[in-house]
């Protein structure tokens, strides 16, 4: 049977729509205008700081729980309703912090707590979801060889988005900045804290309702290709076709990654890798401080941060396309564990270059553990297996943060608590130590798969056996 050309040419457009709607969709949903202010934001509306980390620890909460269930709906009904639910859930979240009263006690907290549980749950419905749709997209029309360049396109637009989010909504932030730039341009207005505290939510609004828009404008693949082999005990034919339960998918997908020790390497390193990284990421702010850094740099040192997606990018598509899975992992473990190992010193000043590789680490890491899950994973379960990947990093995001409020609690000499600087370096030196010693733990495990992990696995390259 053959495909009529105008068939061909409609599947081919609809995989280069969602393919530009994808990078527009994911640089909206992650280039935030509120992040460069993102704690002093909800410390200003009126919250205090143990009911911002409480609110915090609820987000995450979300988006482990989210998560799988998410992934096995789009591998069920479909990608397409789960990335237009979590576009849904942006803007409830972003109105929700539009209308949160100043000061408003408990009305104030439970708009808070709402807008961080909707904010997790979009995280959730959109991770994996929005990966597997664009792959199954190309890979419908043999173009799977192309997710590289998707891949290549975010990160280098996630870049400069991040770069225009953290100058712009640092800027409408600060009411002196505003009224100084509005009474040099003739505007004899004046503007309030109060005023200006909402204009990065409002800004982010809009970006929601972008958002929305690019994900309705999503199409659903019309086929799903089978490429990768089936786990132990199940036949080519078997599930394939018929209608399963949320059960078999998830379960399936977790026995696949389990039974597949590549994919179980791709997800365990990464876990490992991330954890420490994103946790020092998260305390960059009282890092600054440690090394005396003028808080008038630190929206800068973002910006710069923000747009290491630029130069990374080329890099980790040459990584994946050139080195093995084993080599391109001990390359970023290496480079993590010296950035960690140098912000330990805390050198005054200097301390910030080490920022750079672990930043350009965590990018480049997000790149190589899409690049090779997609190559790896089924489409009937690849929305399912990316979720579990997103469950298992929250989760030892999680786990490494109780550890290092363990660690800064240890160590009181004659019964005293530690200054918070104190306590913050001994954390900090602690990075590098655990990761020494997870990274030991995870050479010992998948030692014996050395041969399996010394190969460059190809994006599609199972399309021909399918």
């Amino acid at each position: 049977m053959t495909t009529s050309p105008d068939a061909t040419s409609l599947a081919r457009s609809d995989a280069d729509r969602n393919w530009r709607r994808f990078v527009l969709f994911r640089v909206l949903f992650n280039a935030r205008f509120y992040y460069p202010v993102l704690a002093i934001l909800f410390l200003d509306l009126g919250l205090s700081a143990a009911e911002y980390t409480l609110l915090n620890f609820a987000w995450a909460l979300a988006i482990v729980f989210t998560d799988v269930p998410a992934g096995v709906l789009a591998d069920r009904i479909g990608r397409r309703p789960l990335v237009v639910a979590a576009g849904v859930c942006m803007v409830v979240e972003m109105i929700l912090l539009s209308i949160a009263p100043q000061n408003g006690g408990l009305v104030l907290l439970l708009c808070c707590l709402a807008n961080r549980i909707l904010s997790g749950i979009a995280e959730g419905m959109a991770s994996g979801a929005d990966e597997a749709l664009v792959f199954d997209s190309l890979a419908e029309r043999g173009r799977s060889h192309e997710w590289p360049l998707v891949l290549d396109q975010v990160m280098r637009w996630q870049g400069v988005g991040m770069i225009i989010a953290m100058i712009v909504g640092g800027a409408v932030y600060d009411p002196s900045f505003l009224n100084h730039a509005l009474g040099s341009m003739g505007f004899a207005i004046h503007l309030e804290k109060a005023t200006t505290i909402r204009f990065p939510i409002y800004l982010n609004l809009a970006s929601a309702i972008l958002v929305l828009t690019c994900a309705l404008g999503m199409r659903e693949p019309s086929t799903r290709i089978r490429h990768a082999a089936p786990v132990n005990g199940e036949g080519e034919n078997a599930l394939a076709g018929c209608e399963r339960t949320a059960w078999q998918i998830a379960s399936r997908a977790a026995q696949w990654i389990w039974q597949t020790p590549t994919a179980l390497f791709v997800i365990t390193a990464a876990v490992l890798i991330d954890c420490v990284t994103r946790l020092f990421l998260t305390f960059s702010s009282s890092y600054f401080r440690l090394i005396h850094l003028p808080e008038a740099l630190f929206g800068f040192i973002g910006a710069l941060m923000g747009g290491l997606g630029l130069l990374v990018s080329p890099i980790a598509r040459r990584m994946v396309t050139a080195n093995t899975m084993l080599r391109n992992y001990v390359l970023l473990g290496i480079v993590v564990l010296a950035g960690l190992f140098g912000a330990a010193c805390r050198w005054t000043y200097w301390g910030v270059i080490f920022l750079l590789p672990l930043g350009g680490a965590m990018t480049a890491l997000g790149y190589i553990v899409s690049y090779y899950l997609n190559a790896l994973a089924d489409s009937s379960h690849r929305a399912t297996v990316l979720s579990f990947k997103g469950v298992a990093i929250n989760l030892g995001y999680g786990f490494i943060s109780l550890l290092f409020a363990l660690v800064l609690r240890a160590g009181r000499p004659g019964g005293g608590a530690p200054s918070p600087e104190a306590a913050l370096a001994q954390g900090f030196a602690f990075l590098p130590i655990w990761l020494v010693f997870s990274g030991v733990l995870c050479v010992l495990a998948f030692a014996k798969h050395r041969r399996l992990l010394s190969v460059i696995p190809k994006a599609g390259e199972e399309e021909g056996n399918s």
